[in-house]
């Protein structure tokens, strides 16, 4: 299953990505956004660390399969495979739990 933006755009992806390497590249730019989207993620992640008063609020298991929920809605919504969705929101919220708790510690 495609993203329907995938679909949509399918003539025109086939002209401009005409090979592996085309594609390959185009992943490699996506893969620096996801990059930058992940760093401000990691200030809104420490901020909010700050504002916590417990490790409990910290690690706020509700609201963490909140967002991996929505993910996984949002992305079947658009056509994309939600257990993609689910799986990577699962690894980047555990990993952020982690780095809010070590942050709400005092550590780096």
């Amino acid at each position: 299953m495609a993203c329907h933006n995938a679909r949509m755009n399918a003539p025109d992806t086939e002209r401009s990505l005409p090979d592996l390497a085309a594609v390959r590249a185009a992943i490699d730019g996506l893969d620096a956004k996801l990059v930058e989207l992940l760093c401000e993620r990691e200030a809104l992640v420490r901020r909010a660390a700050e504002l916590k008063s417990t490790a409990a609020e910290v690690a706020a298991p509700d609201r963490a399969l909140l967002v991996i929920r929505r993910a996984a809605e949002a992305a079947a919504a658009r056509g994309a495979d939600p257990a993609v969705a689910e799986a990577v929101f699962t690894a980047m919220v555990q990993s952020f739990v982690a780095l809010e708790l070590r942050a709400h510690a005092g550590e780096s």
